[in-house]
């Protein structure tokens, strides 16, 4: 059937169209697939899906009927029922199924030590002490709680009210509430407080920590086989306590804490597993591993008295201690474990503008698909203003900083334990209000620091979980290619193969999809936006063609099954199931650019958003085509894709793409993206704009951008940047606080005077934008 003026097929005998009313174009920029499709007819005739050479384009618009997607900013929620005294180095873990558990710790008010359950719901937000039997732990400060298969604890070491350090092992099961202690073999490490614990492969290892009568530091690591509940030896690490550890590519990584000096450290330490015989195989059966004094040190905190009766402490409940505690003795004799096994390494972390120092505030560490989150918390000294939302790359070694203060940390509040769920999506922060008006005091009239807890999405900052991210990369991936891995991980790599394979090769492909022509974009810089962009300026006309001209040019076409794109992609499905004439003649045309039209139906097989070059071989897809992909995903709203780009594009944010990833985001209603992408385009103002990026944007991006710096903004350049700079020292102009309105400038120098910085004139910011800007 010839095509004419652009129409949908539609039988001669009616004067309605096939969607079940009057003939109408369907626009392709605002059209919704869900509104649209409920008045399709489904009484199709195979003659008129034979007769039809037409080829349906997709939208390629943001939704502009589309509500905007909700702000989001962590919210403070008050809890109930039998909260926790003031307590101090308990353990406090987030155990599945909406529910966090608190067991041990000592009273900031009452010196009291305590070995109770608490358990806190996060749907009702109601705490409850937890009636708990079977080999009930004596009290205990410092020690860790692991959840192990989801419903145990695995609760190690601590320090009980004599001050005696311990290195026992007790199992709770969150189902029964019963408490076992195990029978361990092997050379049984070190009574310690304030160490670390991590699981990995069935092992429990168990990081540095403080011992003895004047709390040395211990510098050691060792682990329990949980198969068969054996001790390894223990061997030299690092010395740390108060610390963070997390096992992640084959290697054991410690962060933060206090050093043997009692010094705050910003190192980042970390120990190869791979390869090595001791950590891969069960230990052997040894005997006790005698420890030893080594230096002295003040106590953090004063001794304990010997505890006469269970005192009543300021949760209105007493400690319980009646069960016998079994540890070593607590002073120990002098001996030196062997040095590790596998390379150990550190670097440390000097100064920059996003690494966070480590001695202002209260941090939390927890990590998420191979990224360390530090959480920098108000404190006595610092507002939440100067706070932050940290992250630090583990594979690249590169600090980010995520979210400043006041754009997740309501002023007013102070925090002192963070969990975080085994997928690494969600974080909770456990805390307090520091305003006296808005202070529970407790039956003691003294204010509890567990009253208030804050949930954090942290995939609303782009993190993939434990479960979504990818496999580690032993070395950093140029910009285009990495290495090939493994093959047939799974079904995606298998479809991997099937795809953009004609079928004459046997695929079994039978759908065909093009894009625009590749030479529509020679230099493909701008991707997705510039498509937008050209597209917003060319009018309504352009806007309401919903069926392509049989003279269009087209990039080539890419060869797919059609029943993936139905089972992978709801918008796909819906106009498929709609049985429109267009779509039996297996052919369709998505007027993004080929390379971002490719990446995105590569997703829809493999469920990544690296497509293969022309000889199979998988590549890292270039920031302007995950840029384009960002947007996609809004269109057709597929929230995993929208997670999967977020993610590389706060990664990876550069000069070259700065502009296409902030209009990008604009256009895909990603606000906390495109804040970070404008930050750092007002940072390195002098290098964005000579990027062919930033002269491709339309005129009304550029003034939005331009409009991005303060009103009381000006550029400091030449002679008078050289001066700010030497009067801020080395690390170049200050930034201070948070926000645009503090002073920002590009760090390095341009010898055709590209050398520039946005400054304000100091101007803090009004009470009412203390909230900062909504992200979403």
């Amino acid at each position: 059937m010839a095509q004419q003026q652009q129409q949908p097929s539609t039988p001669a005998s009616t004067g309605n169209s096939i969607f079940g009313g009057p003939s109408h174009h369907q626009p392709a920029a605002g059209f919704l697939a869900q509104s649209s499709l409920s008045s399709f007819s489904t009484a199709l005739t195979p003659a008129s899906a034979a007769s039809s050479n037409n080829t349906y384009i997709m939208p390629n618009s943001p939704l502009k009927n589309r509500a905007a997607m909700d702000g989001y900013r962590p919210k403070v929620t008050r809890t109930l029922g039998q909260r926790p005294a003031c307590l101090v180095n308990a353990s406090v873990t987030y155990c599945g199924n909406n529910q966090i558990y608190a067991f041990g710790g000592f009273d900031q008010y009452t010196d009291e030590v305590y070995n109770h359950v608490l358990r806190l719901d996060l749907v009702s937000h109601q705490w409850n002490l937890v009636d708990n039997y079977g080999d009930i732990p004596g009290v205990r400060m410092g020690h860790t709680a692991t959840l192990y298969k989801g419903d145990k604890l695995l609760v190690f070491g601590g320090e009980n009210e004599h001050r005696t350090y311990l290195s026992d092992l007790i199992i709770f099961d969150l189902k029964t509430a019963h408490w076992t202690q195990p029978q361990v073999t092997g050379p049984i490490p070190k009574g310690r407080a304030r160490h670390a614990a991590v699981l990995h492969e069935d092992k429990l290892f168990i990081v540095g920590g403080i011992t003895g009568h004047d709390n040395y530091v211990l510098d050691d690591i060792c682990y329990l086989d949980l198969k068969t509940f054996t001790w390894s030896k223990s061997w030299r690490f690092v010395g740390r306590f108060d610390h963070s550890a997390y096992i992640w590519s084959d290697r054991v990584w410690v962060f933060g804490g206090l050093s043997e000096d009692m010094d705050k450290v910003s190192d980042l330490w970390w120990l190869d597993l791979k390869g090595n015989p001791a950590f891969e195989s069960p230990p052997h059966i040894g005997t006790l591993d005698r420890s030893g004094l080594s230096r002295s040190a003040a106590s953090p905190r004063p001794s304990y008295p010997p505890v006469q009766s269970p005192a009543v402490g300021s949760s209105g409940y007493a400690a319980n201690s009646r069960t016998a505690q079994v540890n070593p003795p607590s002073f120990h004799l002098k001996t030196y474990a062997p040095q590790a096994p596998g390379a150990i390494s550190a670097l440390k972390f000097v100064s920059g503008p996003n690494v966070p120092s480590q001695m202002q505030g209260i941090h939390f560490h927890v990590y998420s698909s191979g990224t360390l989150l530090d959480f920098v918390t108000p404190a006595a000294t610092i507002t939440s203003k100067e706070c932050s939302l940290s992250a630090l790359d583990l594979a690249a070694l590169r600090w980010q900083k995520l979210a400043e203060g006041r754009e997740i940390f309501k002023p007013g509040y102070r925090w002192h334990y963070c969990t975080m769920n085994e997928d690494g999506t969600k974080a909770w922060l456990l805390g307090c209000p520091t305003d006296p008006g808005a202070i529970d005091l407790g039956a003691n009239g003294l204010e509890e620091y567990l009253s208030d807890i804050m949930e954090i999405d942290l995939r609303r900052y782009g993190f993939l979980g434990n479960n979504m991210a990818p496999e580690p990369r032993t070395t950093r991936p140029s910009s285009r290619t990495r290495h090939v891995e493994t093959p047939s991980k799974g079904l995606g790599d298998d479809l991997a193969k099937l795809f953009n394979q004609p079928p004459e090769s046997g695929s079994g492909t039978d759908f065909l999809v093009t894009a625009l022509s590749r030479d529509f974009d020679e230099e493909e810089v701008m991707g997705s936006a510039l498509v937008h962009a050209q597209v917003d300026s060319a009018g309504d006309s352009d806007a309401d063609q919903t069926w392509l001209s049989p003279d269009t040019p087209t990039s080539p076409p890419i060869h797919v099954h059609r029943l993936i794109l139905q089972a992978r992609w709801p918008h796909f499905a819906r106009l498929w199931s709609s049985q429109m004439a267009e779509f039996h003649t297996k052919k369709m045309h998505i007027p993004e650019p080929y390379s971002v039209v490719k990446a995105f139906l590569y997703y829809l097989y493999t469920d990544r958003i690296d497509p293969p070059d022309q000889n199979g071989n998988e590549t890292t897809a270039d920031l302007a085509d995950v840029a384009g992909l960002l947007v996609m995903s809004n269109i057709y709203n597929i929230p995993h894709l929208r997670l999967l780009c977020v993610n590389r594009l706060s990664k990876e944010l550069d000069v070259d793409h700065a502009c296409i990833i902030w209009y990008c985001a604009g256009l895909s209603n990603e606000e906390w993206l495109r804040k970070r992408a404008a930050n750092f385009c007002m940072t390195h103002w002098g290098r964005i704009v000579r990027t062919i990026g930033f002269q491709r944007l339309p005129r009304n991006a550029l003034v939005e951008l331009s409009q991005e710096v303060d009103s009381e903004g000006r550029v400091v350049a030449g002679e008078e940047l050289d001066m700010m700079q030497v009067g801020f020292g080395v690390g170049g102009i200050d930034r201070g606080g948070s926000g645009r309105k503090d002073s920002v400038g590009s760090n390095g120098s341009d010898q055709d005077g590209g050398r520039g910085a946005m400054e304000s004139d100091g101007h803090e910011e009004e009470d009412g934008e203390e909230d900062g800007m909504e992200m979403s």
